[in-house]
């Protein structure tokens, strides 16, 4: 199905979240093809598994997406066919204040990173900040995982 992903994204200060936690889910994915701003990605998320494919995007906050979900097992057949540097993640669902927070605690090449995603409704809907938030990122490239997927986290030069 096809619909618009308007989301916004921020790094995440500390591991406070957790405690809000209602479930977490241990997610790998990999990336067919990315040019152009558009991915086609493979994901498994503990025993379900989704190919979709996103276009890209403009301003950094929606893009066109299409997503389906298929068999685990063809997902797990699919991922040697990805390009190089497939991303594994622990994915945590944090409700706050009507609004549901997707945290991203990355693992392998990327660990030490910890990203909060929000999906919105529209691009200037308002929704209540966590102390656990920080710095927005949304539209920077380096957060994309399939930015990730080739430039890992553990390769980043330190300040």
């Amino acid at each position: 199905m096809l619909n618009i992903e308007t989301e916004r994204k921020f790094l995440v200060k500390d591991s406070s979240y957790k405690d809000m936690a209602v479930s977490s889910h241990r997610i790998i994915q990999g990336y067919v093809c990315k040019e152009n701003g558009r991915t086609v990605r493979v994901r498994i998320a503990d025993d379900r598994a989704y190919l979709t494919v996103k276009g890209p995007s403009a301003d950094g906050i929606s893009r066109l997406e299409w997503e389906i979900e298929i068999a685990a097992e063809d997902a797990k057949d699919l991922l040697p066919l990805c390009q190089d540097g497939l991303i594994e993640k622990i994915r945590h669902i944090v409700p706050f204040e009507g609004k549901t927070f997707e945290v991203d605690e990355f693992l392998k090449d990327n660990a030490g990173l910890t990203v909060a995603e929000i999906e919105l409704e529209n691009r200037d809907e308002s929704f209540s900040r966590p102390g656990w938030l920080s710095d927005e990122v949304t539209g920077d490239r380096r957060y994309y995982n399939s930015c990730l997927s080739k430039h890992p986290y553990s390769t980043w030069p330190r300040p």
